[in-house]
């Protein structure tokens, strides 16, 4: 298990303070494996400090778009791709 430090801006880091946003959209240049702690700091982009306040996050998942072969470069760079976070609705059994 890795512990890994990121900025996050007040907005973004509310939504994940508030469990509204479930994931993170970010460049891939670093390492991160599931089960890793992410610690989320968050950044006042205007003042250029931290806040002090901080989320420290368990990774369940990580997926990397340099892997994925679905579909074509034109394709990708004509729409872009959505990441989508989503839960369980319901009493599914799986």
């Amino acid at each position: 298990m890795t512990i890994i430090e990121k900025k996050i801006w007040p907005k973004y880091f509310e939504l994940v303070k508030s469990g509204k946003k479930t994931f993170e959209i970010r460049l891939a240049d670093f390492g991160i494996k599931e089960g890793d702690i992410l610690v989320l700091k968050e950044w006042d982009p205007e003042k250029k400090e931290y806040t002090g306040r901080e989320l420290r996050l368990r990774v369940t998942y990580v997926t990397n778009t340099k892997d994925q072969d679905h579909w074509s470069k034109e394709e990708i760079e004509k729409y872009g791709l959505w990441v989508i976070g989503f839960e369980k609705v319901g009493n599914q059994k799986f």
